[in-house]
């Protein structure tokens, strides 16, 4: 296979994957902004999280609603608990990195927020512990997965899954997801 052959395969596999995930999920979608909508519209705030590269996609998505996606508009409240390098380190050295996250939704999270776990796994400790400690209380849940969403699929109040086997496919549509999200919560709030 040559490189440009990688190229072309490797884009459309992102677009086949984009578009089953379109096809079989665009009303988890929709849902999963309204979810996060009417927090927001309550004075609530969003708290997302990941590992790796789902911890950029979790600063992605909270600086897109706290700055603007697409049109001007009053900031949303939206943080991202991997942003905090202080916090994450000295939580995972003190308490143990499974706890970097739910120690943080304990003291931040409110009833009424929606605490969003990223996850290419649905395996990862760190984000199961957080949304766990998120349902105790009273925070609504999402989580985004892969694969067959794991033990995160069934913690969370909605899940958005990416059937695919393939970390960065999975990826990919994660941020098409999050990026629709962002839009849907901009044509909500106005």
């Amino acid at each position: 296979m040559s490189d440009a052959d990688l190229v072309r395969a490797s884009f459309g596999e992102a677009a086949r994957w984009c578009e089953r995930v379109a096809a079989e999920q665009a009303d988890g979608i929709v849902a999963a902004a309204a979810m996060v909508s009417d927090a927001l519209l309550a004075g609530r705030q969003a708290l997302v999280f990941g590992n790796g590269g789902s911890a950029t996609d979790a600063s992605h998505f909270a600086a897109e609603l706290v700055g603007r996606f697409s049109r001007p508009r009053r900031a949303l409240a939206a943080v991202a608990l991997s942003a905090d390098s202080a916090v994450v380190t000295s939580v995972g050295n003190d308490l143990g990195f499974d706890q970097v996250f739910a120690r943080q939704v304990e003291a931040l999270g409110r009833a009424g927020d929606v605490a969003i776990g990223i996850t290419t796994s649905g395996v990862s400790a760190n984000v199961n512990a957080a949304l766990e400690t998120a349902r105790a209380q009273g925070l609504r849940t999402i989580g985004l997965t892969g694969r067959d969403g794991g033990g995160t699929g069934r913690l969370v109040d909605l899940h958005l899954n990416v059937p695919a086997a393939e970390t960065p496919r999975i990826q990919e549509v994660h941020r098409v997801i999050l990026h629709v999200m962002c839009e849907l919560v901009e044509r909500r709030i106005g």
